[in-house]
């Protein structure tokens, strides 16, 4: 194990001065919203609307509550900040991965149970616009993927709703399958999105450990399972998401370190289906690329690559084409929302959505992050997770609602946190689980 130098009252001064700065900077992107036009699209879409915190930066309403499960919250956020650390210190590795993934499916599920059943989990994925709404019209899945793309544009009398159109058929498919096998309706797709979602608790150590860094590995079990962004989890299908291309990471990572040909092709698959849930997981790419540099084996992309063609080609043969897809949807972008939301706002704006989402320790830690070191596993899996975010901004095709959308990128920022100095994680743990209780019941969160 290596071991930490002990940290000097000047660096801790100044990891608190960066996770201070990083909550102010939420309340100037709040501020500049509401004084400037860039509030006039939250405004024309919900003129009847209370008083909204968002879109700016979140999508929410202010909406300050407290409910039974608000207790059940508290008690899981207690019991990890005061056991997480040293638990994760003294299990053996199975049973802490264990232990991270029941605390994540415990957190997630306490967070979003402060809504209620129905508002909470069972609504989330089946109101207007989400993806159970067309389920029940999906009698033939080839004819559905061969007719995919024409029904991406809007103002046609059979396009299909917001999160269909803006997403692969993959994601649609998914739902699809789950009723398919009676779990239907908006609880049962609740439930798996979040136990889907919970995986990053253990996909993300493995990774870390997969790549030389098990000490690492163990101090980030805490902190991703405990990550604010489970608000955004609970109840979202980016939680789902995340859960699987953070999975298709570790599977290329073991078989990268390990020599470990079919778990590189594996790796390939699950991230090659990655992208047909979401245009956007295309930049999961640098991700993969890390693991890669610190582990030197380039022939791992050669059983990688090929397995995320053939998820590519299954799809082609099926009648839908990735390309022709993504350009259509950029295009219902802006035929929508995205004209609405001005980029000098979101180009940076969308970086406060991302602090509520990873928390004060994730950004106080980007400062001890050597961006330039190529061999350190921790930066270099940081490093590619803030490039997907620093080119889904500033391209434009990423305008508000980034607490969910990036979910896939910040399980992996929040790795940064690791990077604090031992002595002061369990504090930084507890800013992670108090901004979290904070937000989710001060604000009705859309996701």
């Amino acid at each position: 194990m290596v071991l930490a130098p002990p940290a000097t009252k000047r660096s801790v001064r100044g990891d608190l001065v960066v996770g201070a700065a990083a909550l102010c900077f939420v309340f100037l992107a709040t501020a500049v919203g509401f004084l400037t036009d860039a509030r006039n699209y939250g405004a024309d879409l919900h003129p009847k609307a209370a008083p909204r915190f968002g879109e700016y930066p979140v999508l929410a309403d202010l909406y300050p509550r407290v409910a039974p499960a608000s207790l059940c919250a508290v008690v899981v956020a207690v019991a990890a900040v005061v056991w997480g650390p040293v638990l994760a210190e003294r299990l053996r590795w199975r049973v802490l991965l264990a232990a991270g993934y029941a605390l994540s499916v415990a957190w997630i599920f306490a967070l979003a149970l402060v809504d209620g059943w129905q508002r909470g989990v069972a609504h989330k994925l089946a109101s207007g616009g989400e993806y159970l709404g067309v389920v029940d019209e999906i009698t033939d899945i080839p004819v559905f993927l061969a007719t995919f793309s024409s029904r991406i544009l809007d103002f046609q009398p059979d396009s299909w709703p917001t999160h269909v159109s803006g997403h692969p058929p993959g994601a649609t498919l998914v739902f699809v399958w789950l009723d398919r096998i009676a779990l239907s309706g908006g609880g049962a797709a609740g439930v798996v999105c979040v136990l889907a979602g919970a995986a990053v608790a253990v996909a993300v150590p493995v990774t870390v450990a997969a790549l030389g860094r098990q000490d690492l590995a163990r101090a980030a079990v805490p902190f991703v399972a405990l990550m604010p962004g489970a608000i955004w989890m609970g109840v979202s299908a980016d939680a789902m998401f995340a859960g699987v291309t953070s999975c298709g990471i570790a599977l290329f990572a073991l078989g990268a370190s390990r020599g470990g040909r079919l778990l590189c092709l594996a790796g390939g698959v699950v991230l090659g289906f990655g992208i047909f849930l979401s245009y956007g997981l295309l930049l999961m790419g640098p991700i993969a690329l890390a693991v890669v540099l610190v582990t030197k084996n380039w022939r791992a992309l050669s059983y990688a690559v090929p397995g995320a063609l053939a998820v590519v080609a299954v799809f082609a043969l099926a009648g839908f084409w990735w390309l022709d897809g993504y350009h259509l949807v950029v295009e219902r972008y802006y035929q929508g929302i995205a004209s609405h939301r001005p980029y000098w706002y979101w180009v940076w704006a969308n970086f406060a959505c991302l602090v509520l989402a990873v928390g004060p320790a994730a950004v106080a830690g980007l400062r001890r992050t050597d961006f330039l070191a190529f061999g350190k596993p921790l930066s270099g899996l940081v490093r590619g997770a803030a490039l997907a975010v620093v080119t889904a901004t500033v391209t434009g095709l990423s305008k508000a609602e980034v607490e969910r959308i990036w979910l896939p990128f910040a399980v992996w920022l929040v790795l940064a946190a690791v990077q604090l100095p031992p002595e002061s994680r369990r504090w930084w743990l507890a800013a992670q689980a108090g901004l979290a209780l904070v937000v989710d019941h001060v604000l009705l969160t859309t996701w």
